[in-house]
């Protein structure tokens, strides 16, 4: 018997050390903070009586003094565009009263962990920051998300503070879902991400109060940048005179801040019309060297990439990027037909004792929920997308992507796991979608930007349901699709690559 009790002791031990052999071959780095999983649930019960505002979510309070947040997109006659003039292209931003982009605000985040949250308790972090409207075609929606960058009493000086159990730093996204009627795909996704790739925003919900007028359901995000011990946590020059430096670019609309902006070797040679700007460093430690030598290094990376010595050693593409960032990036934004990748919110990065790697950064229109036109799951995309253009055609890295996959729909990308995730993370919402609607909810009759209408969900169920079924019909197609990615690396195909 004794014998038995020993056999089944050491079944259950070698079962619990391959479930975390698993669990360490998916990622290997910091653990990952999923807020639904962790922190307080909505069915903790309060004893306040009602009569505030309630929550089991960290509440975010922001004080302007009542006046106007800038950034409000702007027509050629100066007029403000609201989310039913798509016919129109905002050529400019409301500024400040000074002219400055930003203003002066006061950041109150209430996060107990022992007990609801009130407007009324005591502050976890206070500091003065500057904050504006953010986003891109986002700053059309009546739910505006925000820039926060907190800072000393002086109004001007970085201050570092960890928000809602994210490492310290002064800047944060504060992000309004709107046109995501499930308020969850960005949660779900750089969360999902970060267990995949060596790095993804952090993410943590919360309830917004500005100026006393609550504003419902958003998301305290990361930026992706660096900081000491934090996020992406690039090495730092070693004097102010170093030129060849760590930085991250980013491809979308561009700074308007024009040193920022660099021309590589895609834009002039494949006429690439993104444009590329430097995100990190920040503007205070970018000299006109430093960014000389940003645009140079990228342009060797893109030359080696677009060269007859491709896939050939010593000039192989994959001496400058890591393999594995960049397969993973591919799976995980074509997996949800996030296609705005390559022209916009696409974020590259190196480190300057490393190689080049990807990030991922705006979820809110992937899985189908793409404004402009319908976005069927039967189809690949991403080998049209810059740099995965040559990359598809490396047989070694379109292996790579397929030996990924399949790792990872037995993870997190399976269909219980994602289902799971989904109803997991809504059950965690609890009545703040409720309240979130109180105030946005006409949005489902009067803001319907999907083309064809049938594909705008008519309440919030419906809006789940679409995702769900996107989730499993796009595993379901790329499972029996994903060996035809190798047509793309076939030697009848590149003849004029390769040497």
């Amino acid at each position: 018997m004794k014998y038995k009790v020993f056999g089944i002791a050491m079944a259950v031990l070698m079962l619990v050390c391959a479930l975390a052999a698993t669990a360490a071959e998916a990622k290997e780095g910091p653990y990952r903070v999923h807020q639904h999983l962790t922190a307080r649930q909505p069915d903790a019960g309060c004893d306040c009586g009602g009569t505030e505002l309630c929550t089991h979510l960290p509440l975010v309070i922001i004080d302007t003094g009542g006046e106007e947040i800038p950034g409000i997109p702007l027509g050629e006659d100066g007029v403000p565009l609201g989310q039913n003039d798509t016919k129109y292209e905002y050529t400019d931003v409301s500024l400040a009263e000074d002219g400055s982009k930003t203003i002066s605000c006061q950041v109150t985040v209430i996060d107990n962990t022992e007990r609801n949250n009130h407007p009324s308790d005591g502050a976890t972090v206070e500091s003065a920051a500057q904050i504006r409207i953010r986003g891109n075609t986002s700053r059309m929606f009546d739910k505006k998300g925000y820039l926060l960058r907190t800072t000393k009493d002086d109004g001007i000086t970085n201050r570092d503070v960890e928000m809602l159990g994210m490492d310290a730093h002064h800047e944060w996204a504060l992000h309004g879902p709107y046109l995501d009627k499930t308020l969850i795909r960005n949660y779900m996704w750089y969360n999902i991400a970060g267990e995949i790739m060596d790095y993804a925003p952090n993410a943590r919900f919360c309830e917004v109060i500005i100026n006393g007028e609550y504003q419902g359901l958003y998301l305290m995000v990361e930026t992706i940048t660096s900081g000491e011990g934090a996020r992406l946590d690039l090495t730092e020059p070693e004097s102010d005179y170093q030129t060849e430096i760590s930085y991250v670019v980013r491809l979308d609309r561009g700074s308007s801040t024009e040193i920022k902006n660099i021309e590589t070797f895609t834009q002039y040679a494949l006429r690439n019309l993104q444009i590329i700007d430097i995100v990190y460093p920040g503007l205070g430690n970018l000299t006109r060297e430093r960014v000389e030598w940003i645009e140079q290094d990228l342009s060797d990376f893109e030359k080696s990439l677009y060269s007859y010595d491709y896939n050939t050693e010593p000039y192989a593409w994959w001496n400058d990027a890591d393999v594995d960032s960049f397969a993973e990036y591919f799976i995980i934004n074509e997996f949800t037909c996030n296609y705005d990748v390559g022209a916009r919110s696409t974020y590259l990065y190196k480190d300057i004792r490393g190689k080049y790697k990807m990030c991922i950064w705006d979820m809110n229109s992937c899985c189908n929920n793409f404004h402009d036109s319908q976005i069927m799951p039967q189809h690949f995309q991403m080998q049209n997308i810059t740099w995965f253009y040559m990359m598809m055609k490396d047989e070694n890295f379109v292996e790579r992507i397929i030996e990924r996959y399949w790792e990872l729909r037995e993870t997190f990308l399976s269909e219980e796991y994602l289902s799971q995730y989904i109803d997991q993370t809504i059950e965690y919402l609890g009545p703040a979608i409720g309240r979130n609607f109180e105030v946005w909810g006409y949005s489902f009759e009067e803001y319907r930007p999907l083309a064809p209408d049938s594909r705008n969900p008519d309440d919030y169920a419906d809006a789940v349901d679409q995702l769900k079924d996107f989730c499993r019909d796009r595993g379901y197609w790329m499972d029996e699709n994903i060996d035809t990615l190798l047509q793309f690396c076939h030697p009848s195909k590149n003849k004029r690559f390769n040497h």
